[in-house]
């Protein structure tokens, strides 16, 4: 996925004190397939820890270590430059400078060579100004803003290096008297963060939501997708082991749009074993039902026999697992009522309101129980696999299983039903059921 730099958000984590500090630097941006948006807000959230901050566009910079915020996030209102959006850039720019009192600032651009490009000085008020850069050319450029001893600076790249024989200009747009720092500080320090622990990104605009799930270990530059219903953008179809499949964006999540049909069909009554052989069941043991509704898998042969969450497993190279907390992502992305990252999610049984409505097919499901498949999942109806070999619910339910289990042979599973507008959630045993398998681009 496109990657491009708009919303710093740096997280600083404290270790041992011998031992080198680590920073990390994510920056998030948006895109409506493959034009830019604005993202009003991003929720950030721990899902390994617990705790939540909200970003503010135009820019939210978050120092942590790992016992919370450091002493430098308590500084209340700083004179600070903010990442420039849309960064890179092609034609033109837009910079935001905070003063938390008026004085005259001093604005110098450099280029990657160290050249001057740009100074000017100006007084201004307290508050945020904003200023439009248009550069002539080149890799990249320094924006440095001084203010009485303070000084601030900001990389800003050029996304094509041009021959344009055309002046860099920098236009002074206007201010808000407001402090871009809208975060109280009580709230910024109710959010931890550790190594290895699992963050959940959600991203705002135009009433619209898109979510992503990361554990960050480096510095990443991250894209929310808001464009949904149509296939993945650069990658409308998937081959693998003979059987084309087609894949479907619902935000910033890329799926395969039908479910797994891959492997060596057995009978139900025999149970999958570790033996190099990709083995799935048919409803009813006819080969037709793999070919409508796809196969039927126990837990640990879907994985290959491994326990790590994520993993590819039975689908296509670049593709994986869902986990159970991905699942909960698509949930909360295509309810009408609870968002992503919404509690509601987190409990077991049938949660939400509508979205198995929105996931399910337009036909195929018993007693009028039919979907208005709103997002092109297509979930399907073609029932599961029971212990000793026994198949039940075809045209009733559609069991997928996730990639989130635990020692005791329980794995999780989302589950979509006839009679429910909701969307299941179960812990179930990974031997005696077979359920359909789903995979989600890496």
């Amino acid at each position: 996925m496109k990657k491009e730099l708009l919303f710093p958000l740096i997280f600083i984590v404290g270790f041992n004190p011998l031992l080198k500090s680590q920073q990390l630097e994510l920056t998030f941006t948006a895109i409506d397939n493959e034009v830019y948006v604005q993202v009003d807000s991003i929720k950030v959230m721990n899902r390994s820890q617990g705790g939540d901050t909200l970003l503010y566009w135009p820019d939210t910079v978050l120092s942590l270590n790992n016992l919370g915020v450091s002493e430098m996030d308590k500084k209340g209102d700083v004179f600070k430059v903010f990442q420039n959006y849309p960064n890179p850039v092609v034609d033109q720019t837009t910079i935001s400078v905070y003063l938390p009192e008026k004085g005259k600032v001093s604005l110098i651009i450099t280029d990657m060579l160290g050249r001057l490009v740009h100074k000017s000085d100006r007084v201004l008020d307290k508050g945020t100004h904003s200023f439009r850069f248009a550069p002539e050319g080149g890799n990249f450029y320094f924006f440095t803003a001084q203010w009485r001893v303070s000084s601030s600076s900001i990389k800003i790249l050029q996304a094509t290096t041009t021959n344009s024989t055309k002046a860099s200009s920098l236009e002074y747009m206007g201010s808000e008297a407001s402090s871009p720092q809208l975060k109280a500080t009580e709230d910024i320090q109710s959010f931890p963060f550790n190594l290895g622990d699992e963050l959940l990104y959600i991203g705002y605009t135009n009433n619209l939501q898109s979510g992503m799930l990361d554990t960050p270990e480096i510095s990443e530059n991250c894209t929310f997708q808001f464009v949904t219903n149509i296939p993945c953008p650069g990658t409308p179809t998937v081959t693998y082991k003979g059987q084309v499949y087609n894949t479907i964006q619902i935000f910033s999540q890329c799926w395969l749009k039908e479910n797994m049909n891959v492997g060596t069909m057995i009978q139900g009554s025999v149970e999958m074993t570790d033996n190099d052989t990709i083995e799935k069941y048919c409803y009813n043991n006819e080969p037709d039902s793999c070919t409508i509704y796809g196969g039927l898998y126990q837990w640990w042969e879907m994985m290959q026999y491994t326990t790590q969450q994520g993993i590819r497993g039975i689908c296509p190279p670049g593709w994986h697992l869902p986990t159970d907390e991905e699942w909960k992502v698509l949930e909360g992305a295509v309810d009408s009522q609870y968002g992503i990252g919404d509690p509601e999610w987190d409990f077991n049984q049938f949660r939400g309101y509508d979205a198995g409505t929105n996931l399910k097919t337009t036909s195929g499901w018993y007693g009028g129980g039919n979907g208005t498949d709103l997002f092109g999942f297509s979930g399907l109806p073609g029932g599961y696999r029971y212990d000793y070999g026994y198949f039940y619910d075809i045209s009733g339910n559609g069991r997928c299983w996730t990639s989130t289990g635990n020692v005791d042979d329980l794995a999780w599973d989302h589950t979509l039903n006839c009679y429910y507008p909701e969307v299941g959630r179960y812990e179930v045993n990974t031997w005696a059921f077979g359920f359909c398998v789903r995979c989600l681009r890496d």
